[in-house]
């Protein structure tokens, strides 16, 4: 079982893999938005930004609602919300340490 959840978790980890998806799943952590929403705050094209959203679909990392003629995406499940900023809080951590380190390092010479 353990193996299964690992293919699983790596699987779900490929889709965090573009910038493009975690720039949509960090629009998206405000609620739901339509895909022109998506195309005005993140500037790609339709096309692209539809194909970003149906990989996330597909792996169940969004959901749909579906209002008149406009499809409104949103995150799945919360957590998805909070590995999202576990994450984007261990990337400033180790931004401030590098940081800290360069200064340290230039103080020297």
């Amino acid at each position: 079982m353990d193996k299964k959840i690992y293919a699983l978790h790596a699987d779900m980890c490929k889709v965090f893999t573009s910038p493009i998806r975690l720039e949509i799943l960090d629009a998206l952590r405000d609620g739901k938005k339509s895909v022109s929403e998506l195309v005005q705050l993140i500037g790609l094209n339709q096309a692209n930004i539809s194909q970003h959203l149906q990989i996330m679909k597909d792996k169940n990392i969004l959901r749909t609602e579906k209002k008149g003629n406009f499809v409104f995406y949103s995150i799945a499940n919360p957590k998805i919300s909070e590995a999202f900023s576990t994450m984007k809080e261990i990337i400033k951590d180790q931004l401030a340490e590098s940081e800290k380190l360069y200064k340290t390092i230039t103080k020297k010479q």
